[in-house]
């Protein structure tokens, strides 16, 4: 079987860039907008821009409001919504895997996960598709668009709701996320040639809700409120309970976005046949990961930059008591009352 859902479905840059219409007016209207906001410098190499609920980079923000101004969402859309460092990258591959099980087998030798990386095959829509003056013609994409996105759900593009599309979102323990966001700044704040931070200094950052998107516990108890009050529109996943049981959280993603696995899918080995694709070792192990880059509108990066540990409780071997007991008051804090527990 060959790759031409992959090659037809996420189009080369040069591509897609051809297809795009552009918009320089509207992108300079909302630069200019977001340029006027207070900002602060942060754990990475770019400064944030305070807007509504949330930090964001500057270009990042322009494309969300690009992409809530320009994106029609369709019911039948999956979006994976995220905190950055959350999981994404797993995320993306779980669906993108169990979207398309029939025509890309995962056991398959030519399965499109060997030649791109799964953030090529789940785009965000403010960091790859509404960026550099495009507007990305999404409609000539099959149904069911997967698309992806970092945004507060507070931020997301308003056709996003109101379609009633699926979102799919994963928490993760907020020291793990903290520790993995950290090592993800420094990785980028040395390719630019700027000092890397100690985690003192980018912990006050993170505690203080000073990081891309967040502050981190609004963006999750925003997509948990949303949860609640929208079950069959937001799935809300645990990272850590993903890595205890993740075949259990397959077949619950396959149901909820309306493609529960059955008997043309054979026996059970068709689920832990994506878990097998989908694990950390063996995508982190590819070629495409190894030597393959992303191009996000805040730099290209390396693919291998996406696969640090994803280990749950590496907290533990890079900071103090102190410093976990800190941040834990502020998760207790946070989520009092809202029946969201670590």
């Amino acid at each position: 079987m060959t790759h031409s859902f992959a090659i037809e479905s996420f189009p080369s840059q040069a591509e897609k860039e051809a297809d795009a219409e552009t918009n320089p007016e509207l992108y300079e209207h909302f630069t200019k907008l977001v340029s006027s906001l207070p900002s602060s410098d942060g754990l990475f190499h770019l400064p944030l821009y305070r807007h509504e609920q949330g930090w964001h980079f500057q270009t990042t923000l322009v494309g969300a409001m690009v992409a809530d101004a320009c994106f029609a969402a369709r019911p039948s859309d999956i979006l994976v919504a995220t905190a950055p460092k959350a999981g994404t990258t797993w995320l993306k591959a779980l669906l993108f895997a169990t979207v398309h099980r029939r025509e890309h087998p995962a056991d398959a030798a030519d399965h499109p996960f060997n030649s791109l990386g799964p953030h090529e095959c789940v785009k965000f829509l403010e960091m790859q598709l509404f960026t550099c003056n495009r507007i990305p013609t999404l409609d000539k994409l099959p149904d069911p668009r997967l698309l992806s996105t970092h945004l507060p759900f507070v931020t997301l593009p308003k056709t996003v709701v109101s379609s009633g599309c699926k979102i799919v979102y994963v928490f993760r323990e907020p020291k793990d996320n903290f520790i993995s966001m950290w090592h993800f700044a420094n990785m980028a704040r040395a390719k630019f040639g700027q000092e890397l931070m100690p985690i003192e200094s980018a912990v006050e950052f993170f505690c203080d809700g000073v990081t891309p998107f967040g502050p981190y516990w609004d963006h999750v108890l925003g997509y948990w409120r949303a949860h609640l009050a929208h079950p069959n529109q937001v799935l809300f996943f645990k990272y850590e309970e993903m890595q205890r049981d993740p075949a259990t959280h397959v077949r619950k993603l396959a149901e909820f976005i309306g493609r529960p696995f059955g008997a043309e899918d054979g026996d059970d080995g068709v689920v832990d046949a994506i878990v097998r694709l989908c694990s950390f070792d063996h995508l982190s192990g590819l070629e495409v990961t190894k030597r393959g880059k992303t191009n996000l509108v805040v730099g290209q990066a390396e693919n291998s930059v996406f696969y640090r540990r994803g280990e749950v409780g590496d907290w533990a071997n890079h900071m103090s008591p102190a410093v976990a007991q800190r941040i834990d008051a502020i998760t207790e804090a946070k989520f009092k009352g809202s029946g969201l527990s670590v």
